[in-house]
């Protein structure tokens, strides 16, 4: 996570997180703490909230009778912790999330299992019809506490360079 202050007035400091585009470098890794254990109550609201009708997310007899034996995590419930785990690093200061490709999923998730993240950037280049902003590339993984890997993506984010995300104009 980066955190920074910044001066606002005479002894007085406001956080910043997030990384402006000149802090992103070509290969740099970085591993996104802390971890995050998936609830069954996380599962249950995240699977009916989204209208997911599945029962191998909710129904614990219906999951009995599944290859799996037990409930499944809903994947797009991983994919949402998975990318919030990551925003501190890579999003905080972001523009907007430009698209997300090569989503993978090669192992399940079940209540109880700790998700650990990590991004790496893959590339990052200034906008060429926004000059005070530029487009960094990712690729973000993620695996259980036993390590075993349970999701990969790659995402295109728009990022202010320096001096120009919206906290850097913010006044209040």
């Amino acid at each position: 996570m980066v955190a920074g202050a910044k001066k606002v007035g005479a002894g007085r400091y406001r956080e910043s997180y997030g990384r402006y585009l000149e802090d992103f470098q070509a290969g740099d890794i970085y591993e996104h703490r802390p971890g995050r254990t998936i609830t069954e109550s996380d599962n249950t609201w995240f699977t009916l909230l989204t209208m997911n009708q599945h029962p191998v997310h909710f129904d614990a007899e219906y999951a009995k009778q599944s290859e799996f034996a037990r409930p499944l995590v809903n994947s797009c419930l991983t994919l949402s912790i998975v990318a919030g785990m990551s925003v501190s690093d890579v999003s905080q200061k972001a523009i907007a999330n430009l698209g997300w490709t090569d989503i993978s999923m090669p192992s399940p998730v079940f209540i109880g299992d700790t998700l650990y993240a990590e991004s790496e950037v893959l590339e990052k280049r200034v906008s060429v019809s926004r000059p005070t902003q530029g487009i960094v590339t990712i690729y973000t993984r993620a695996k259980k506490q036993d390590g075993i890997q349970v999701m990969t993506f790659k995402r295109v984010i728009l990022v202010p360079k320096r001096g120009h995300a919206v906290d850097d104009k913010i006044n209040y």
